[in-house]
């Protein structure tokens, strides 16, 4: 498991994220993700659905991960959306995606 699933898993322990459509889009609408990630196998409705919401309100939107591991690194079945509730860790999450070394896997 990477890091970025394991900084995911550790926000999970600490309470510092949110998952599933309908949290996480509650979230976005309050304001109180400063990142969202959108696993790469989510519908286009749902990508479409969490990127307008996002960019309308300038929070960093990520498609990256399967839902499988994604599920998997917090515990549960599957999860395609996932809100980081923590800024620095939103942000420490946001600079390893965006580095194109790290794997997928």
């Amino acid at each position: 498991m990477n890091k970025i699933y394991q900084l995911l898993s550790l926000s999970q322990k600490g309470r510092n994220l949110v998952s599933g459509e309908f949290s996480v889009k509650q979230a976005v609408l309050d304001n109180q993700v400063f990142l969202v990630i959108v696993s790469t196998e989510a519908s286009n409705n749902t990508k479409k659905l969490f990127n307008d919401k996002c960019n309308y309100r300038h929070i960093p939107i990520k498609i990256w991960g399967r839902n499988e591991l994604l599920g998997k690194c917090l515990g549960k079945e599957y999860r395609v959306v996932i809100g980081i509730t923590n800024e620095k860790l939103a942000i420490k999450i946001l600079e390893l995606i965006e580095n194109k070394f790290i794997s997928d896997e």
